[in-house]
């Protein structure tokens, strides 16, 4: 399978800048994507941080995103409708859209930008979190493609 996820804003692996994050801006970096499998009918954002103090953190949740999409601009607005289609879900700062990363001072965090490709709609209310994400994508996912960046305060 050759479906990717990248970003204009940092490199896989790489640092993310301080402008996508709390100590920034705190806008959403841009996102694309290509080569989504065959049957995709839409896609499933997750963003979360799996070296927070507490467990992971949810950072980002999208889903019923178009098929036709395969892009998202950096600073999407923190609603719950997506303006190029989709729904956004709440994070764990209790916000819809994205909330950047905010870690304790020390050593780097891993953000973990997860696209699912799926079958179908999910046809969730907006607001939801990732584990209801996560349990209506079950047995629907064709494919999923990943991006990691860190950052550090």
């Amino acid at each position: 399978m050759s479906f990717k996820l990248s970003s204009s804003a940092f490199q896989p692996e790489g640092d993310i800048p301080a402008k996508y994050t709390c100590t920034g801006a705190d806008v959403s970096p841009a996102l694309s994507w290509s080569d989504p499998p065959s049957g995709t009918q839409v896609f499933a954002l997750i963003a979360d941080d799996p070296d927070a103090p507490v467990g992971t953190w949810v950072h980002w949740v999208a889903y019923d995103i178009p098929a036709a999409v395969l892009q998202l601009p950096e600073g999407v607005p923190k609603t719950e409708a997506i303006p190029q289609g989709g729904t956004q879900g709440q994070n764990d700062f209790h916000k819809t859209g994205y909330g950047g990363p905010c870690p304790p001072a020390g050593k780097p965090h891993r953000y973990y930008f997860k696209l699912y490709a799926l079958d179908g709609k999910l046809n969730l209310k907006p607001g939801a979190g990732k584990k209801t994400v996560e349990q209506a994508m079950q047995g629907h996912i064709l494919a999923q493609a990943e991006l990691m960046g860190r950052f550090q305060r």
